[in-house]
């Protein structure tokens, strides 16, 4: 029987990625995406929430209703963990990464508030709710900046790379 990706086949290469390539491909896949899966943890367990999201550099933030579970789990215990993944379509295509880090959150009058808000398309949300594009809002921001990567891509086994990658801050 022909197989149709003959490098999925046989011992997975172990062989890294140098530092560069590997950023690459994690800013590449960060901002290719949108949707990612927030996993916290609560008095009730651990909490997996979609949330859309977006990137600036190894940082990807999100806004969330300050009454929400996931923002309850995060003033209880910051740390977090971020699944962002490409559409699957088979072996080949498998393409994701996790993000390890700590939530910080940003009220409105933050000083590091300004800086990352330039970079989030609020414009996006706020068309989808028939609200004005000519000012933008007064939210607050949550970050998640990157201290540790699992990133994971069976491509890479083409060039004799081993599929799961390891970054670290």
């Amino acid at each position: 029987m022909p197989l149709t990706n003959p490098w999925l086949a046989g011992p997975t290469p172990t062989k890294k990625l140098d530092r560069e390539r590997l950023e690459e491909r994690i800013l590449n896949l960060l901002s290719s995406q949108n949707m990612c899966v927030l996993a916290t943890a609560g008095p009730d367990g651990p909490l997996a929430t979609p949330v859309r999201y977006y990137p600036l550099d190894f940082t990807l933030m999100f806004t969330a209703a300050p009454r929400s579970p996931k923002m309850r789990n995060i003033a209880a215990d910051p740390r977090v963990s971020v699944g962002v993944f490409a559409p699957l379509v088979g072996l080949a295509s498998s393409r994701g990464a996790q993000v390890f880090g700590t939530a910080r959150v940003l009220a409105p009058d933050h000083p590091d508030h300004a800086h990352h808000w330039s970079a989030f398309r609020w414009q996006n949300e706020h068309a989808e709710r028939g609200r004005s594009l000519t000012e933008p809002p007064q939210e607050t921001l949550v970050l998640v900046e990157a201290q540790r990567v699992v990133y994971t891509e069976h491509w890479l086994r083409r060039e004799g790379y081993a599929p799961r990658q390891h970054w670290r801050r």
